[in-house]
């Protein structure tokens, strides 16, 4: 069981409080904000202990953000930032979602892919190639993003690390197993309101290629000792800004060949 210090426990439990009570976070205090990006992973892993302890139980994947070089620029990373998905925040094909259950609810356009195998650690570093051998399958999805901050602005990249980066869960369409017969980087995104198209984006929107995205997140966790694993689904990243809706609206996200999803939020 890894052994947690005390301000990142208190850092941890101040954000599992406010994302339980679903109450707008305020800067965290200086006696426990994480103060850089390592900080920040330590503190979200604390974080998921935590709200594991509140019966949400464990992590089935992950989300990357941040993975355009204006965002990267924007919050002065190098490179994406990652977080966990908990079991228990997963919806498949279609939902409907409450507003009142998050403070500023978002959606993202993403492709997202189920592992069919562990991509063990000392196989590092890992390139878009040696990633897609272990994907298996590919399917349209929707990130379900919270904007849970009073001013997001003032929280702190580390700290938005630490609280998985506006992560709040996902809408996983079909798994589509015969990808191979597509070019991912070419798939055409849609973000759909209420039927009418607001936003489109390209696979190649994100680092390139989504797998791009993929084989960081795989490198990355191979750099604090863990590995992708079968069964983990990972966001790839969103193709369209993100849309934030109002009372009342569907949100649909339509990839081309790969399927869609569908979301009612009332």
């Amino acid at each position: 069981m890894t052994e947690f210090s005390e301000s990142d426990q208190k850092a941890a439990q101040i954000i599992a409080t406010a994302r339980v009570g679903r109450i707008a976070m305020e800067r965290l205090p200086d006696a426990c904000r994480p103060d850089d990006e390592a900080a920040g992973y330590t503190v979200q892993d604390a974080l998921h202990a935590a709200l594991a302890d509140h019966g949400w139980g464990g992590l089935v994947g992950y989300k990357i953000g941040c993975t355009t070089a204006v965002m990267q620029a924007a919050l002065g990373l190098s490179s994406p930032c990652g977080g966990g998905i908990f079991a228990s925040r997963v919806h498949h094909r279609t939902a409907d979602l409450a507003i009142a259950d998050y403070v500023r609810v978002g959606c993202e356009t993403e492709i997202a892919v189920r592992m069919g195998a562990d991509l063990a650690s000392d196989l590092a570093p890992f390139n878009l190639d040696s990633v897609a051998g272990a994907v298996e399958s590919c399917m349209a999805a929707m990130e379900i993003v919270d904007n849970r901050y009073v001013e997001s602005a003032t929280m702190g990249t580390a700290t938005l690390i630490a609280d998985d980066f506006f992560g709040a869960g996902c809408l996983l369409g079909e798994p589509l197993v015969d990808w191979r017969d597509l070019d991912l980087g070419a798939v055409v995104g849609h973000l759909m309101v209420d039927g009418v198209e607001i936003g489109q984006g390209r696979g190649s929107d994100v680092m390139g290629h989504p797998f791009e995205a993929l084989a960081w997140l795989a490198n990355k966790l191979a750099t604090q000792g863990r590995m992708l694993k079968r069964g983990d689904i990972v966001l790839t990243g969103s193709l369209v800004q993100v849309h934030y809706p109002a009372p009342g609206e569907s949100v649909d996200i339509v990839m081309d060949g790969l399927g869609e999803v569908h979301a009612h939020f009332s």
